[in-house]
């Protein structure tokens, strides 16, 4: 998975993305390469007069992998350090394209296509890496140090010193994906549940940041998180450790390489190192697979099947003369009004455009009977025409101090108005069909005590 090595016979620095895609040049990224970014503290070889040893045929031996903690000045020394007392060929940091893009550069603020926040599971995507970075901002704040402030230190390092740089991460967007289809339902609750209390309940305790390189620490953190969501260490740690390692190897064939990679890959790049033939094939870990079973279109097609059941059994009483036709107009009524005032009011209370409330209103009695449909997407797509959210709109959305600035953004507002929209129709459709039954005489609750009775 390493890409051509560029020759470095000028003073501009070499990027290597390690993708698929082997075209290196100089100052430019590969956008179609898989990477990102963070450190750590191990050494394979001898750190003294390093840069006067011969390569050597073994690539480990030629690895220096430095470890540190994303978020420590201490990290951001010693990675100065290592680098300048190594004098590698190469410096290897945990950045994909996209990261590394975001971390040296100025982005430019361009408009989001509204289908690349809506469609599918990507408002969740963008949620969870929205509150991981917000959380690892807050923590760096506490700390004094900008996330990501030793992989720059190691960028600029590198540069000064014309040694190649390579990216050795996998893509975000991948890892992300990745990770929200390989969790189950229950992990992505706990998940959403403890980044929405570390965001809400941020106290900037005091951190020691000696302990966060410290292995039993790091190895201690690791294992309540595989207890935690063992499918999200799978991806965010075992994953990448293998795609790191595979990097690194390829790397250290052409010359001595220092690494600047997160604590908590340590113990898995090493052992990787130590048995390359486990590392599985790189095509496999940048692939994302297709979930054969998804627990919310199985919910949504089951609302829909309980909707249709409910107005099939008002028309199969009509038909029988038990009701007068008169009542399933009235059905239809409850049907629209309930759904479309608690979408629109979820929507609403996101501070949606006054458009966007009045189209979840009009939409959401039609999409609660179509599993595939969903009122919050057609108001996103319209708060979105009047908001325009931008590239620019996450990297303020972390630096927000309050959720009233958090309105102010365009991109959060979307979002918010998509979710509380399609909200306010799951909970219209349960009391939609709560009141029609009622309406026909039929009391679901009187139903469900004597069932369970007679169970019990």
């Amino acid at each position: 998975m390493n890409s051509e090595e560029s020759n470095n016979n000028s003073d501009n620095t070499t990027i290597d993305t390690n993708s698929n895609n082997t075209n290196s040049d100089n100052t430019n990224i590969n956008n179609n390469s898989n990477n990102q970014s963070y450190t750590i503290n191990y050494s394979y070889t001898e750190s003294s007069d390093s840069s006067s040893k011969p390569i050597s045929d073994d690539p480990v031996e030629n690895i220096i992998i430095v470890g540190t903690a994303h978020v420590s000045d201490k990290s951001v020394t010693e990675v100065d350090q290592t680098i300048e007392r190594e004098q590698p060929d190469a410096v290897a940091v945990e950045l994909c394209p996209a990261r590394y893009q975001a971390l040296t550069q100025q982005v430019e603020d361009k408009k989001i296509s509204p289908d690349d926040i809506l469609k599918g599971s990507k408002p969740y995507y963008i949620l969870v890496h929205w509150l991981l970075a917000y959380v690892q901002k807050k923590i760096g704040d506490n700390l004094g140090v900008d996330p990501g402030a030793e992989m720059l230190q190691a960028i600029k390092k590198a540069e000064s010193i014309d040694a190649r740089i390579v990216l050795v991460d996998r893509d975000i967007k991948i890892t992300l994906q990745r990770f929200w289809h390989a969790m189950s339902f229950k992990e992505k609750i706990k998940m959403f549940w403890a980044l929405l209390v570390s965001v809400i309940g941020f106290k900037g305790d005091e951190i020691d940041i000696d302990t966060v390189t410290n292995e039993d620490v790091v190895a201690q953190l690791i294992n309540e998180l595989r207890k935690f969501a063992p499918s999200a260490a799978r991806v965010f740690v075992d994953e990448r450790d293998a795609y790191i390692a595979a990097n690194l190897l390829k790397a250290g064939k052409s010359g001595r390489v220092v690494a600047v990679v997160g604590a908590g890959h340590r113990e898995g790049i090493k052992r990787y190192f130590e048995h390359p033939e486990t590392i599985p094939p790189l095509e496999e870990l940048e692939s994302v697979p297709v979930k054969r079973f998804n627990i919310m279109k199985i919910l949504g097609i089951a609302f829909v099947a309980l909707a249709f059941s409910t107005f099939l059994l008002v028309i199969i009483a009509i038909l029988k003369g038990v009701l007068s036709p008169y009542i399933l107009l009235i059905a239809m009524v409850y049907w629209v009004i309930i759904n479309g005032v608690l979408s629109a009011l979820g929507a609403a209370i996101a501070r949606g455009h006054p458009k966007s409330i009045l189209t979840a209103f009009c939409v959401a009695w039609l999409t609660s009977l179509n599993p595939f449909l969903a009122a919050g997407w057609f108001a996103g797509l319209v708060e979105a025409k009047y908001r325009k959210p931008t590239t620019g709109d996450f990297k303020r959305l972390i630096e927000t101090e309050s959720i009233n600035e958090m309105f102010n953004i365009p991109l959060f507002r979307v979002l918010l108005v998509a979710a509380l929209a399609n909200l306010g129709s799951v909970v219209g459709t349960f009391l939609g069909i709560y009141v029609i039954l009622n309406l026909v005489g039929f009391n679901p609750v009187d139903v469900l005590q004597n069932f369970f009775a007679k169970i019990f």
